[in-house]
């Protein structure tokens, strides 16, 4: 399959990789059919040592599932998913808290030998704590708009949720790229009486 590696900043090209196949019975193998960059992957765009080795990029990404391992359940061939920016078994101690970023069993897109998912397939660790289904087909026009579930309007929404955001309040964002106008977005459904947007793209 195709898929995106990094070699330096700079230094980012479409290569042939080994197709991804289920190596644990907790796995699923997603066919991707939307991916983006993330603002955090310009990052190593910018700043990257050089190497002769390309690393996989990529954590924002929603496909379709083409196989689950045998310990997976709710997901089949056929279900349009939406993976969030990273993988988790949404079981353990942290998960339970809402800290998936810190799950003990968890980590990464595109490190240890997980795909990035910048690339035509991923395989899923924890898919059935990973992957969140979604009420759509793989030809629906919502695609675009449902991709921003993996990662950046979830940051808006975390931003305005940590900040007390609801009904009868007044909001200030500070920054109007993805994440700001995301944080927009869910203040406004939180309810917020009041939202100024501030940055240096308004008018």
């Amino acid at each position: 399959m195709r898929a995106t590696l990094i070699y330096g900043a700079g230094d980012v090209r479409v290569e042939d990789v080994p197709d991804p196949v289920l190596r644990d019975p907790t796995d699923a193998l997603v066919r991707v059919l939307r991916s983006c960059i993330c603002g955090s992957d310009l990052w190593p765009y910018r700043s990257l040592p050089a190497s002769g080795q390309g690393e996989r990029i990529g954590h924002e990404f929603l496909g379709v599932v083409e196989d689950v391992g045998s310990e997976v359940s709710g997901l089949k061939t056929g279900d349009v998913v939406v993976a969030p920016f990273v993988w988790a078994d949404n079981t353990c101690d942290f998960c339970r808290e809402g800290l998936q970023t810190s799950c003990r069993h968890g980590g990464l897109w595109a490190a240890d030998g997980v795909d990035g998912g910048q690339g035509e397939a991923v395989r899923v660790p924890q898919a059935q704590g990973t992957l969140v289904k979604l009420p759509v087909g793989e030809d629906s026009q919502l695609l675009p708009s449902l991709l921003t579930l993996s990662d950046v309007f979830c940051t808006g929404h975390h931003c305005a949720v940590t900040a007390g955001v609801g009904p009868r309040t007044s909001v200030t964002v500070i920054g109007d790229g993805a994440v700001g106008l995301s944080a927009v977005l869910a203040a406004r459904r939180l309810g917020a009486e009041r939202i100024l947007l501030m940055g240096r793209h308004t008018g």
